[in-house]
């Protein structure tokens, strides 16, 4: 016999304070259900169908799926949002999770609509599992400080460089996962090698400036000081993510590295010389382990 899954429903970009409220109360159903607490989420966002054209994502699906799992989704399914999912009445989609995925229960935020046009809602998916004797639970918005957490206010946040509100809205550090790829080499010339992470397409690019993190790989994490942007002092070549990941000596060539980060150092500017920006790194290095000496 399959067993039933309790279903949050939503895309989940960032998984955030809010998507955070849902995956807690798909937990609690769950439990109280004797069912497998499952998220459901999209491949791409449904507004590069719909629109045309959509946001910058927070996370890549691979680490949203992660973050998913993190906070207490024993499965994931993600499903394509393709011209069928878009076209279908909302009734069939919650037909579809009933019987092709074996939806014991739902979960979803009062501002989901879902089915064609949008017409499907919070309240219509709740009277509907109420007439069907399926529990679901609708999730009031959550706010911090007043505001509505969105993963549109977050990305307004990065963009603005402003980490230690973005932290706080997330409910975590903002992550980013990349492959390490063959750089320039500059960083060991001047006494600090840093890894180049490939950064993926449609992936929205913090502030550009020097960030505190954490980075994460092979099970160990390391306090990292990390450049985001176009190196102008050594004439750079497009957006580059760098870290410098301090107490690490060892080949990262090929190895998927974990960026966690935490607090935003200065923005990114051109020095003088290689010794100047030396100088201001080593310095970034220092504020990077007081800031976690202090966590």
């Amino acid at each position: 016999m399959t067993e039933k899954k309790v279903y949050a429903l939503g895309f989940f970009d960032g998984v955030h304070r809010g998507h955070q409220a849902l995956l807690e109360s798909c937990c609690r159903l769950a439990a109280a259900e004797s069912a497998v607490p499952a998220a459901i989420t999209f491949g791409t966002h449904p507004d590069q169908l719909v629109m045309g054209k959509a946001p910058e994502m927070l996370n890549t699906l691979e680490d949203r799926v992660t973050l998913l799992k993190e906070r207490g989704m024993e499965s994931v399914t993600v499903l394509p949002f393709d011209r069928r999912l878009m076209t279908m009445p909302w009734q069939d989609f919650l037909q579809l999770l009933l019987e092709e995925y074996d939806a014991g229960g739902i979960v979803c935020g009062n501002d989901f609509s879902f089915g064609y046009r949008g017409e499907g809602n919070a309240e219509k998916m709740r009277k509907a599992c109420a007439r069907l004797g399926i529990p679901c639970h609708v999730v009031p918005e959550q706010t911090v400080e007043g505001i509505r957490v969105s993963s549109t206010y977050i990305r307004l946040l990065l963009e603005q460089g402003d980490m230690d509100r973005a932290v706080k809205f997330l409910g975590h550090p903002h992550i980013l996962t990349g492959e390490v790829v063959q750089g320039q080499h500059l960083g060991r010339t001047i006494g600090i090698p840093t890894a180049n992470l490939v950064l993926p397409e449609n992936l929205l690019v913090p502030r550009y400036g020097v960030y505190a993190c954490r980075a994460a790989m092979d099970g160990k994490t390391y306090p990292a000081v990390t450049n985001v942007g176009i190196r102008p002092t050594v004439s750079g070549q497009g957006v580059t993510v760098e870290p410098w990941i301090l107490d690490f000596d060892g080949d990262l060539y090929g190895k998927e590295i974990r960026l966690s980060f935490y607090r935003f150092l200065r923005p990114e500017r051109k020095f003088d010389s290689l010794e100047d920006l030396q100088k201001e790194i080593r310095k970034n290095a220092l504020q990077t382990r007081e800031f976690f000496g202090k966590k």
